[in-house]
């Protein structure tokens, strides 16, 4: 469908929620995908279900430790032969209000949204560039143009993420396309976990929280992890090879900004 069938992908942090749905995608588009997690478990688990659908490899790494995120690009590229594209996305910092946030959140989220992506970049960019057909598609979230009250720490450090994919555009063009992908509300554990700490703030229940979440979505309905696959599928695809240092939402016409 999106002519990727054959390309090497590394998915980060990619065994649930966003980062397997765009796996899912990628596998049923014929690519060779790497996933990701923390969680050896949950690596496992993975693989064993998105091995029905294609070739799928998976390790454990934590994307705030660089000498992980190292060894994971090194591994993957080990295993699949090179890497053509990079799909970054990371698990989400804790909630929180500003004065809920202590010092060491801070440090935790700077290491897990800024940092991580500067690693996994630097480390799997000498691969990207030989293949002769590399992207990078940075996952962050609409939250970077209009912030969500409660996720100070996404509001304020994912911006940065998108300062170097626009610098990456321009310094790596021709011969590597990057662009950034901002998912909405999107019904993962993460929209879950948001919906349950609203809940415990207003005494509604999460159910509640979920629904009327959706009420002011413009297509009514929270987005499936799938819908950012398709995206992120197209935008490592031939079909987008003059598409490079855009930010595109996948928010149900959540976004009311116009740029």
């Amino acid at each position: 469908m999106f002519q990727i069938a054959g390309y090497r992908v590394l998915v980060t942090a990619s065994t649930k929620g966003i980062g397997k749905g765009i796996a899912k995608v990628l596998l049923q588009s014929g690519s060779v995908v790497t996933v990701s997690s923390r969680n050896a478990e949950n690596v496992e688990s993975a693989v064993r279900e998105l091995s029905k659908l294609g070739t799928v490899h998976g390790f454990v790494a934590d994307l705030t430790r660089k000498d992980d995120v190292q060894a994971l690009v090194r591994k993957a590229a080990k295993a699949m032969g090179g890497i053509d594209s990079l799909v970054y996305v990371t698990g989400p910092p804790r909630p929180g209000f500003f004065s809920e946030i202590s010092e060491e959140d801070w440090d935790y989220g700077i290491r897990l949204l800024i940092k991580s992506a500067i690693w996994v970049t630097r480390e799997a960019l000498p691969y990207i560039r030989a293949s002769g057909r590399g992207s990078i598609v940075y996952v962050t979230s609409v939250a970077v143009k209009e912030p969500i009250p409660n996720i100070v720490l996404s509001n304020t450090l994912r911006i940065a993420v998108h300062g170097l994919a626009k610098s990456l555009s321009r310094e790596l063009a021709p011969h590597v396309r990057v662009n950034a992908v901002l998912p909405g509300h999107i019904m993962t554990d993460r929209a879950i976990q948001l919906a349950e700490d609203v809940a415990k703030r207003t005494g509604k229940s999460p159910d509640e929280v979920l629904a009327e979440r959706a009420a002011t979505i413009p297509m009514k309905r929270l987005g499936k992890p799938e819908d950012v696959g398709y995206l992120v599928a197209f935008l490592i695809s031939p079909y987008a090879s003059y598409i490079t240092g855009a930010s595109i939402p996948v928010d149900g016409g959540l976004l009311t900004s116009v740029f």
